[in-house]
Order: structure tokens, then C-alpha cells, then sequence
């Protein structure tokens, strides 16, 4: 593990456990991982003025004729990569996209998550995410052949699931990521591994390393990890539940002791944002045909826009306050998946709070009871409306939506609905075993 400040610390990090490669990561708009390597013979000068590549192949990128462009690392993200050979260790490092004259492009989702964070930042605030990713281990990629039977917390014999995800873990603190725990989750074959929580851009760098750690694990032992929010049709999908805070300075700014929830206005308002703006967020925390598979009632997953204490079939979840614990005080949005990209994902989570701070959005009463077995008047008398119900509605929603434009910024935000236009597009006319099953016998 390593703790890199400066430029200075990582070129001596190099030289002294005798790196090989470097690898330098970025994401495209989709929240794909790519990655390019140079030599520590070219590291000083990739420190000081990035290295260039072309854009025009990455997805969400620049056209050809203006394709340039340049990666210049994060040195604070240097850290050895455990699951490359030890005796020629690689190391990698996050990098900031630029145009060739230094200044941000506007296609970098960091970008935009650094951006998001300067808004909050001006406003005094730090704001801190702590995600919780759900993923199965198949025998392959062509299949979804499970590899257990465990459920819920099973504490199962030790298997290739428990000891890749112990495994994974190891892999996680050697890069210095923190994890709090880990455990089988509902599905069949299907597990989480909880990260400790951080300030917000540093989270976003730990779910693309954790996604990709949890991948290469699976991969070194003959089996395959996927983050696909729904692989299998009768079990619970895959989420990613986003625990976040805003501090100013030390002090938890979602805590009150005097009000009956124990959250401060800051925090109704912040959850209230979430709430108003959550369907038109959607197309970006959910952003596959598939996600929409995972949001149906019946599976755990949340449908309907709505807030609680203890009720896990709502939207949002307020952590119960224990006494002593004002700084771990909460909110849990429990729809995104972790198939998103987690920069866009979380720059659009936080924009929506910060726009129920600014406009003073008020908190509707929890709804504590089952929202799955109430009726449709019920909830509508409870005033609860629901998640998009496909990624074609989700994109009609984001389509208008000014707070998600102007989280992403113009680039982003329209080649963004772009993409999802196309996916769609090539959903829609495809004609699925279903159909074939259910049609062919009978029309």
C-alpha cells in the first residue's frame, strides 16, 4: 500500500520496488475501464505533462478530426496491482482527461464527478459515499452456471465463491482500499463485498479498482464475476446501495439530536432532492436494459420513489441512530446497480441532493409499512410514485431533465442519451427466446 502525494514520491515508489509497467486508467462515457502502459522510462515525463492518445475510438469521446488528447495521472492513485506477477510488479494510476492545452475535457466523467464536488465543496461541505456492490460468480462468461446455493449470510463450507471473495479482499487492502465486511448475499452464487466509506471522487477511482479486482480474482481462478444487474431471471438481482453524508469539517451536517428522525435540515432536504429528482436520475444509476429487469417488485429491489427508517422496499433508507454515533448519520439510496458508471452515477446522486438543499425541498413523511403489498390507490394516496420501468421511459425522463444536463455538462449528457438511444434501438427489435417460446406455437 502506498500513500503517494507528489509526482517526487511515486518516481521514487518506481525505482524502489523496481516497477515494471505503469498502467494509466480512465473511463469512457459507459464507465468502461481503459487502460494504456508505459515504462518508468517514460513515467517523468507522463507525470509532468500526461501522455496523449487518441479519442476518437473511446465511446462518449471526441470525433476524429479533433481526437487528441491527454491522460495525466492522479499521483495520490499510485498503488502496486496484486493480481499482476510479483516478480515484475505493475502499478497503475487514475488519470484526469485533458485537451492538448491542458484544460479539462469535457468528456471526462471524473470531470464532471470534480465538478459536482467543487459545487460542494464552495458550499462548505465534504460529501462522503460508502457503496455496497452485489455481483455472482458464473463457471463462464457464455453461462450463468452458479457456482453455489448459499443465500443470505449462509455461512457456507469453504468454496471457490468464499475463497475468491476472501481472495478479493486481500486484493482490495493490498491496494489500500478499505472494506468493512463481506457476506453471501440472497441469489444463489451471488456476494458483496462492503467498502469502507470515503470522500466521493476517491470512491468513484475504489468502484472501478473493486469492479475490476473482483473480475481479475474470479478470472485467475478459471471463473467469471459479473456485475450484471439481473443474470438470472427468478432471483434477485445485483445492486449498489450508496450510503452518503455531507460533513463540514469534522461535523456530520445530516445529524440533528433534536429532531425525531435525528436528521438535520440540511439532510431532509438533501433526501428530499434525491426523492423529486430520482426518476430523472435513473437513466444514469441504471443505465442497461437489463437494469430494468432487476427493478420489478417481488425481488427486493426498489420500485417506488419513497423513504424509510426500516423498511427496506423504500427508495431511500435512514439508517437507525445509535447513541454515540452522530457522524455515522445517513442516507442509503437503494436503487442504483452497480453496472453504472460511478462518476456520472454518483455526480447526478449528489446534484439532486445539493438541489433539494438549495431550493429547500421539503421531507415527506417515511413510509414505513411494505410499499410491494400495498395497492395502487394506496400508494398513490401515499403520494408514491414509481421508478422508470424500462431504460426507453428512463431515457424520456433524463431526455428533459435540466439537473442531470447540467451535472453531466453538455458533451456528456448528449452523448450519454446518444448511446442509450442506440441500445434501446437495438433492444427493441430483437426477438428474444421468450417471444419464440411463447408466439411461435400458436400465432
Amino acid at each position: 500500500m502506498f500513500n503517494c502525494k507528489s509526482t517526487n514520491d511515486v518516481m521514487k515508489a518506481v525505482k524502489e520496488y523496481n516497477i515494471s509497467f505503469i498502467q494509466f486508467w480512465f473511463t469512457d462515457v459507459l464507465g468502461r475501464l481503459k487502460s494504456f502502459n508505459i515504462t518508468p522510462s517514460e513515467l517523468k515525463e507522463g507525470l509532468d505533462e500526461g501522455m496523449g492518445f487518441d479519442g476518437s475510438s473511446i465511446e462518449g469521446f471526441a470525433r476524429i478530426h479533433e481526437s487528441d488528447m491527454i491522460a495525466l495521472p492522479d499521483p495520490t492513485t499510485f498503488q502496486l496491482i496484486p493480481w499482476r506477477p510479483s516478480d515484475k510488479p505493475v502499478a497503475r494510476m487514475v488519470c484526469d482527461i485533458l485537451h492538448p492545452d491542458g484544460t479539462p475535457y469535457e468528456g471526462d466523467p471524473r470531470y464532471a464527478l470534480k465538478r459536482i464536488l467543487k459545487k460542494t465543496s464552495d458550499m462548505g461541505y465534504t460529501c462522503y459515499l460508502g457503496p455496497e456492490l452485489e455481483y455472482f460468480y458464473f463457471e463462464d462468461d457464455k453461462c450463468t452456471k452458479i457456482l453455489d446455493r448459499g443465500g443470505y449470510f449462509d455461512g457456507l463450507p469453504i468454496d471457490m465463491g468464499t475463497d475468491m471473495r476472501r481472495e478479493t479482499i486481500f486484493a482490495l487492502q493490498n491496494m489500500g482500499i478499505g472494506v468493512e465486511y463481506s457476506h453471501h448475499e440472497v441469489a444463489p452464487s451471488q456476494h458483496e463485498i462492503d467498502l469502507k466509506y470515503a470522500e466521493a471522487l476517491k470512491m468513484a477511482d475504489i468502484v472501478m479498482t473493486y469492479r475490476t479486482a473482483v473480475k481479475e480474482v474470479a478470472r485467475q481462478n478459471g471463473s467469471y464475476a459479473t456485475f450484471m444487474p439481473k443474470p438470472i431471471a427468478a432471483e434477485n438481482g445485483s445492486g449498489m446501495h450508496v450510503h452518503q453524508s455531507l460533513f463540514k469539517g469534522d461535523e456530520n451536517a445530516f445529524f440533528d439530536a433534536k429532531d425525531k428522525y435525528h436528521l438535520s435540515k440540511i439532510g431532509k432536504h438533501y433526501i428530499a432532492g434525491i426523492l423529486a429528482h430520482a426518476r430523472e436520475i435513473t437513466a444514469v444509476t441504471n443505465q442497461w436494459v437489463n437494469s430494468y429487469k432487476r427493478l420489478v417488485p417481488g425481488y427486493e429491489a426498489p420500485v417506488y420513489v419513497s423513504w424509510a427508517r426500516r423498511n427496506r422496499s423504500a427508495m431511500v433508507r435512514v439508517p437507525m441512530y445509535k447513541p454515540g454515533k452522530a457522524n455515522a448519520t445517513r442516507m442509503e439510496f437503494r436503487a442504483p446497480d452497480p453496472a453504472c458508471n460511478p462518476y456520472l452515477a454518483f455526480a447526478v446522486q449528489i446534484a439532486a441532493g445539493l438541489e433539494g438543499m438549495a431550493k429547500k425541498y421539503a421531507l415527506p413523511e417515511p413510509i414505513e409499512q411494505d410499499i410491494f403489498e400495498m395497492d395502487e390507490k394506496a400508494r398513490e394516496d401515499a403520494g408514491i410514485t414509481s421508478l422508470p420501468g424500462n431504460l426507453f421511459e428512463a431515457i424520456n425522463e433524463v431526455s428533459k431533465s435540466r439537473l442531470v444536463r447540467e451535472a453531466l455538462g453538455d458533451h456528456i449528457f448528449e452523448k450519454f442519451i446518444e448511446n442509450k438511444k442506440k441500445e434501446w434501438d437495438a433492444f427493441r427489435v430483437h426477438v428474444s427466446k421468450y417471444e419464440i417460446d411463447t408466439y411461435l406455437p400458436v400465432l
